[in-house]
Formats: C-alpha cells, structure tokens, sequence
C-alpha cells in the first residue's frame, strides 16, 4: 500500500470516527488525489480553522476556484459548518476531509466527475 492510500485510509477513519459519517470511498480518493502533494506535507495537509485567512484560502481556492461557487456568506457558513462536524477541539483538521465534506455540502461531486 503507497503513501497516498495509507493517508486516504486515515482520512476515511477520521470521516467514521470523527465526523459520523460514511465515506464515498471513489470521491474521497478523488478530493484527495485533487488536493495534490500538500497532502503530504505536514503544515499544508491541514486547515488551520482558527486562522480566519486560512478559512478565506479555503473559500477562495477550493470553493470558488475548485467547485465554481458563487461567493457569498453560505459559503463561509457552510466552511464553519463543517468545522464543527469535525469538532473545532480537533486540533488537526485534514484538508482532504474538509474539502470532502465541503464537496458533499454543496452537491458537488461532479466536480470530480
């Protein structure tokens, strides 16, 4: 088993145990084949979701850039929601697991069609 599938594993145990949900294994693996080499380096493959820049890196990059959504407060919203499902406590918030759960959130995994 390579890198990439050992932390995809991880990433579906965080979705299980963490955020109470069961992962769509092929759109995970997808978000995070999408995610590129940050999800190896240890600073860029987690959300800092008490820096408020990094939640706008994320409302930039990901959500509009990423899924094509029109910017507005639902998104930012919708960026706290899934924070808390993960549990604001948690100090290490994987950034395929957000982007997953963000991608869910909004319906769009066509996206990753």
């Amino acid at each position: 088993m390579g890198k990439r599938d050992e932390l995809i594993a991880k990433y579906a145990d965080v979705l299980r145990s963490k955020c109470g949900m069961e992962p769509d294994m092929d759109l995970l693996t997808k978000v995070t084949i999408g995610c590129g080499p940050a999800i190896y380096n240890d600073d860029a493959s987690t959300v800092a979701a008490s820096q408020e820049d990094e939640l706008e890196t994320v409302k930039n990059n990901f959500l509009i850039k990423k899924l094509s959504l029109a910017d507005g407060p639902e998104l930012m919203d919708a960026i706290n929601a899934v924070i808390e499902t993960y549990g604001r406590s948690e100090r290490n918030k994987y950034r395929a697991v957000v982007y997953y759960m963000l991608t869910k959130h909004f319906g769009k995994e066509s996206v990753y069609g």
